[in-house]
């Protein structure tokens, strides 16, 4: 009673390749549903694009710069509000700088800014 160690293998890998295409196949279909939602509505996809500042800032910066702006890996931001205009500050929510990656508060830079002057004087 011999048997053919191989015939596992060929059977997952065909579960595997049929697995492959029905994803394949369910993504196209979500890729058409994305396309509509931007026509429809814009990029408005995520909970954060009507989040107030403080809200995004809890969700997007604090685990950099600590719930409490005391600074964790990132710099404190206490008193930064004092230190740079909104014009800098904006700049840097842009561009990025040091450890900071460029675009975090993409399409939210002014709102940002302007809070971070007024609120963490």
């Amino acid at each position: 009673m011999n048997r053919n160690p191989i015939i596992p293998f060929v059977l997952i890998m065909v579960m595997g390749i049929g697995l492959m295409f029905l994803l394949s196949f369910k993504g196209v279909g979500d890729s058409k549903d994305l396309a509509k939602e931007k026509e429809g509505g814009g990029e408005k996809t995520e909970e954060t694009a009507e989040a107030n500042p403080e809200d995004f800032y809890q969700q997007s910066c604090a685990m950099c710069h600590g719930n409490q702006y005391e600074g964790v890996s990132g710099p404190s931001l206490k008193g930064v509000g004092s230190k740079y205009s909104q014009e800098e500050i904006k700049d840097i929510l842009v561009n990025g700088k040091g450890a900071m990656p460029p675009g975090l508060a993409a399409g939210k830079e002014d709102q940002m800014a302007e809070w971070i002057v007024n609120e963490l004087k």
